[in-house]
């Protein structure tokens, strides 16, 4: 199993939109990527910051998921409401 903790930050008053595409991707994820054990997303105590917790089985898992069509175009429709970069930690079992 692999595991992947995406941590992003909404723009000031971008919230809710950035969190509602960020709920159509994981819904989507859910439903077609069977490789993904999980695809969970949290806010933070800062209301700006969002915590993806994601588990694959393998690498292969992690591959279809970033290659994805639905990856790929829900994903972008995120960026607008986006301030900066992802901040990525991937994560092997102990």
């Amino acid at each position: 199993m692999l595991a992947t903790i995406a941590t992003l930050r909404a723009k000031e008053g971008s919230e809710a939109d950035f969190l509602a595409v960020a709920q159509e991707l994981a819904a989507a994820v859910n439903a077609n990527e069977p490789g993904c054990l999980s695809y969970e997303i949290f806010q933070g105590e800062d209301p700006q910051t969002f915590v993806f917790l994601e588990r694959y089985e393998d690498e292969a898992a992690t591959e279809a998921h970033r290659n994805s069509e639905h990856f790929k175009t829900i994903g972008a429709r995120m960026g607008p409401f986006m301030a900066g970069r992802p901040d990525l930690q991937r994560l092997s079992p102990a």
